[in-house]
């Protein structure tokens, strides 16, 4: 008669927090929670892209100018190289020691997410409406496709072997 409450499926269960030792200790941080879901965000945000790119190609081409149809190709291109970026971030987590490469990681996974937003949804916008002044924050969806790029290479980056405890 009694079913489990939905408040308690988010924590993870003892019994299944010691099977894989290489990947982060469970709790119920936000990396935590989201750091599972990265390489299936990459993968639908990859679809995405290739739908808009689609779109774009055959729904708006007749519609759009050669400028916005640039600034489309533009977002479409930038969207699904961090798409696939995302992907591999969620990969290398799952790979990755617990502690700093894991947060790392999953920090870089929030900021392509963030610069896909940014960057291609504000050229999105841009050559739907001709608005000029949304090109005012493409920027900052570049800042943070760099900032994620940095982010994942400290993640990944091999730690040296003097650094390792002595047993």
């Amino acid at each position: 008669m009694t079913s489990p409450s939905p408040s308690s499926s988010p924590s993870p269960s003892p019994s299944n927090s010691n099977s894989n030792s290489n990947s982060p200790s469970p709790s119920n941080s936000p990396q935590s929670r989201f750091a599972p879901l990265i390489p299936a965000i990459g993968a639908l945000l990859a679809g995405l892209a290739v739908a808009t790119g689609a779109f774009g190609a055959h729904g708006l081409k007749a519609i759009l100018t050669d400028t916005q149809l640039g600034w489309w190709d533009k977002a479409v291109h930038y969207h699904l190289i961090h798409a696939v970026a995302l992907v591999a971030c969620g990969l290398a987590w799952h790979r990755l020691p617990p502690g700093r490469p894991a947060r790392a990681t999953a920090l870089a996974a929030a900021l392509f997410i963030a610069g896909i937003a940014l960057f291609s949804g504000s050229l999105y916008a841009m050559a739907l409406t001709e608005v000029r002044a949304l090109g005012a924050v493409t920027p900052f969806g570049g800042i943070a496709f760099i900032a994620a790029w940095i982010a994942l290479a400290v993640g990944c980056w091999p730690r040296p072997a003097s650094r390792a405890r002595p047993q």
